[in-house]
């Protein structure tokens, strides 16, 4: 089965579709439900959605993005 993560953006309605966005990869995001990308399985998508960033400073962190996105079966 098939899955994909999703988040509602955080201008709301003013995305058509309702104020969803897809995460299309490369820490980006659209509206268009065709660009989503897809994973084969659940684990890749939570192990995305896991993604967290280190600063210069060593300040490990996890992009606001990511706290409102669920992972989504087709």
């Amino acid at each position: 089965m098939p899955y994909h993560i999703k988040k509602t953006s955080i201008i709301g309605s003013a995305i058509p579709t309702d104020g969803v966005e897809y995460y299309i990869g490369e820490d980006s995001w659209s509206n268009d439900y065709s660009k989503r990308k897809i994973y084969t399985n659940q684990a890749d998508a939570d192990a995305q959605k896991a993604t967290t960033f280190t600063t210069a400073q060593g300040i490990t962190y996890q992009p606001s993005w990511w706290k409102n996105a669920t992972v989504v079966s087709e």
